[in-house]
């Protein structure tokens, strides 16, 4: 396998090739799903293509709680099925597939009550038991009681009269977003073709069969045909928009849940352990995540604009009002440095309350040519490929290889340990601190030599950038050049996190990051001063949204925001 640069020129020959070729599988959806399925597809030797209407991951996949977790409540609601199934998924995530994204972080279950400690503690050791029954999960240590005074050493943010004690116990996190720019190069180096801002608009069909896509190059106000033997939707929560285009609801109903997460600086915290909280209504993460804590979720049913939920003051306040029953110091909105705001694609049961709709997956094929998946985690995305592949293999009349993808590492990640264990020479050599190292190499692993050879070509792009000290000039070009990133808010938002980890949501590095694009991308001065406009007017749009009261308030401000590449105009069949 190749290491492939997704940049501009990529894009380009993805796109002559869907104009060329016809394809075993087309996917339509770039976040984890759909890069799963497309990895899971090429990886089994079959020709492929993937499109994505906006930026890879710029929906539910760059707006989770960034966990690669089993799902601790589902053990509750007796799902162990699923606990274990993603438990599994975490332990090959963690050893084999992505060890250099994929890490240990700690959690602390504080109780109120000791009776409570015989509960909580059943539930963890069956939760630890899952997972042993994985030898990939063998890197994780197993929980452990905690009197209160232990606890409040781990916490010591916490008051005194919150818990009678607490169990500590392991999971993961992972950079949800770069996360799937990974997957998504790890296909294009064993042949899948990817092309971002290119728009499902219709379905090619002959007789009953679906042969392929229209679809709109959004960049340039074409239109393209794709043909493929199996389409695959792997569209989330625009699952039941993608089966009105072959003629009706179709088979799988989704219902879109809001997540709202507050990121808060590390020093407003005092703890060296992230923690879980129940609440009514499911469960409060407070998540370490560099210099920065994230905390999360809100989990209400959301009918409005899809690709820019709004978060409402009264998401923000419910956040920091659960979180502030337990708090010594209590958090105000003043503390909040950034908010995100994502949709789950849950399958519509008989519940109204979506934190009650399934977090499993389902396959359909409702017309021959046209395979639907929907629902699940993105802990068990490989799962869910491979089960949406099984079905294209069936569509196909069978003979396709089995599924590799469990023994297959991602880009950046054959070599790593090793790596890490030199990071001391790469400091010496670059003339970067080993910690700008560290943090490079648990961004992009092995590939770091990649963007190391950048800055030895061009020393400027190893100074930090500006108002992001926690970035290199470097990423913004490589995020170009080998990630596949087409605008400002796609590097702002989704390369790097500058979006929600600095108080200005990234504005003071907006310009300095444009320019930077700019050569690369071959934009002119009128064009890095448009991405600098549209990134701004949308992150006044955004903070804007947060000081309303309602969902449809907050909705009306961000939806009123523009795009810098709007949808397509395109009548639909």
């Amino acid at each position: 396998m190749t290491t492939t640069w997704m940049g501009p020129e990529g894009r380009e020959d993805a796109l002559a090739a869907m104009r060329d070729e016809e394809f075993d599988v087309l996917v339509v959806g770039g976040g984890i799903v759909g890069a799963g399925i497309a990895l899971e597809a090429v990886s089994r030797g079959l020709s492929t293509a993937l499109i994505e209407a906006r930026d890879h991951a710029s929906g539910t996949s760059s707006r989770s709680s960034k966990l690669i977790h089993g799902g601790l409540r589902y053990l509750e609601q007796f799902d162990f099925e699923l606990v274990q199934e993603a438990l599994r998924e975490r332990g090959l995530l963690l050893t084999t597939i992505a060890p250099h994204l994929v890490r240990p972080v700690p959690f602390l279950f504080p109780f109120a009550h000791h009776w409570e400690r015989f509960y909580i503690g059943a539930g963890v050791s069956l939760y630890d038991t899952l997972a042993m029954t994985s030898r990939n999960n063998r890197g994780l240590p197993s929980h452990r009681h905690l009197t209160r005074g232990g606890a409040l050493r781990i916490f010591p943010a916490l008051k005194r009269d919150a818990l009678a004690g607490a169990v500590q116990y392991w999971d993961c996190q992972v950079d949800d977003a770069r996360f799937v720019t990974t997957v998504l190069r790890t296909a294009a180096g064993l042949g899948a073709r990817i092309a971002s801002r290119v728009q499902a608009v219709g379905f090619l069909r002959e007789g009953e069969h679906v042969v392929g896509a229209r679809a709109a190059d959004l960049e340039k106000g074409e239109e393209i045909s794709v043909r493929a033997r199996q389409v695959v939707n792997a569209a989330g929560v625009w699952t039941d928009e993608i089966q009105e285009m072959v003629g009706g609801r179709g088979q799988i109903h989704v219902r879109a849940s809001k997540g709202v997460h507050l990121v808060v600086p590390r020093d407003r915290i005092q703890a060296s352990s992230g923690m879980i909280l129940r609440t009514e209504k499911s469960v409060l993460f407070v998540i370490p995540w560099g210099r920065h804590w994230i905390i999360g979720t809100t989990d209400t049913a959301w009918d409005l604009d899809k690709e820019n939920p709004a978060a409402s003051r009264a998401d923000i306040d419910y956040v920091l009002d659960h979180l502030n029953q337990v708090l010594r110091t209590p958090l105000s909105r003043d503390d909040v440095e950034g908010v995100y705001a994502g949709l789950r694609p849950l399958l519509s049961g008989e519940s109204e309350e979506t934190s009650k709709l399934s977090r499993e997956h389902v396959v359909a094929h409702p017309v021959p040519g046209l395979v639907l998946i929907a629902g699940g985690k993105y802990t068990t995305y490989r799962v869910m490929a491979k089960d949406a592949v099984d079905a294209v293999a069936h569509g196909l009349g069978g003979g396709i290889p089995k599924s590799v993808t469990d023994k297959l590492p991602l880009v950046g990640a054959s070599g790593y340990p090793a790596l890490v264990n030199q990071r001391h020479r790469l400091a010496r050599d670059t003339g970067l601190h080993v910690s700008r190292i560290s943090h490079l190499l648990r961004r992009y692993g092995t590939c770091v030599d990649d963007l190391l050879d950048l800055i030895r070509e061009r020393p400027d792009l190893g100074r930090s950038l500006t108002g992001a000290d926690d970035y290199l000039r470097a990423e913004v070009v490589y995020a170009v050049r080998a990630e596949g990133a087409r605008h400002l808010e796609d590097v702002l938002a989704r390369r790097t996190r500058i979006s929600f980890e600095t108080w200005d949501r990234g504005i003071a590095a907006a310009e300095e990051a444009a320019e930077l694009m700019a050569e690369p991308l071959g934009w002119d001065d009128a064009q890095v001063q448009r991405e600098v406009e549209y990134y701004r007017k949308g992150i006044e749009a955004e903070r804007s949204a947060q000081e309303q009261d309602t969902d449809q308030e907050a909705d009306a401000i961000q939806h009123g925001a523009p795009e810098i590449v709007p949808e397509a105009n395109i009548s639909r069949p």
